[in-house]
């Protein structure tokens, strides 16, 4: 394989993972909901989920059905004890029965989850069956190029 192809390969799974993020989300807005929601997921689980901790280095592998177990019952616990509201509001699926790309958003760090923002927070987790890529530099590229560029024209 010659490198054309190899960042090819790259730039399109970053493409499909950033698309899916950029994609249609509905959230668990109530704390029953988001009970159904995991049971759901506990339900599905497998071994094909990457769970991906946003700011870390992305999982190159999925995790195992034990590891994604595991991780549901902790978030579950953190959001339960972190965040103090009588709704949720925080957990946010592709599709509530059948879900393929799950963002959880840290209660510490909420900012505008939902509505409108230029500077929406990322994520603290996210859940999906993509291949994720490392977010912050995908959706925040270097401003090197950018300043190059404006340096030029003014």
């Amino acid at each position: 394989m010659n490198m054309n192809t190899v960042n090819s390969m790259e730039q399109s799974v970053e493409d499909t993972y950033l698309k899916a993020y950029r994609g249609g989300f509905t959230s668990t807005m109530r704390w029953p909901d988001l009970d159904a929601f995991w049971e759901r997921l506990r339900a599905q689980a497998d071994d094909q989920w990457y769970v991906y901790a946003v700011g870390e280095a992305p999982p190159q592998a999925p995790a195992s059905r034990e590891q994604l177990l595991t991780f549901i019952e902790e978030i579950d616990a953190l959001l339960h004890r972190e965040h103090e509201e009588d709704y949720c509001g925080i957990v946010y699926a592709d599709n509530l029965e059948q879900p393929t790309y799950i963002k959880i958003f840290d209660p510490n760090n909420l900012g505008v989850t939902c509505g409108f923002s230029e500077n929406p927070p990322l994520p603290g987790w996210i859940l999906s069956r993509i291949k994720p890529v490392e977010l912050e530099s995908a959706l925040n590229p270097p401003k090197n190029r950018q300043r190059w560029w404006q340096q030029i024209f003014s």
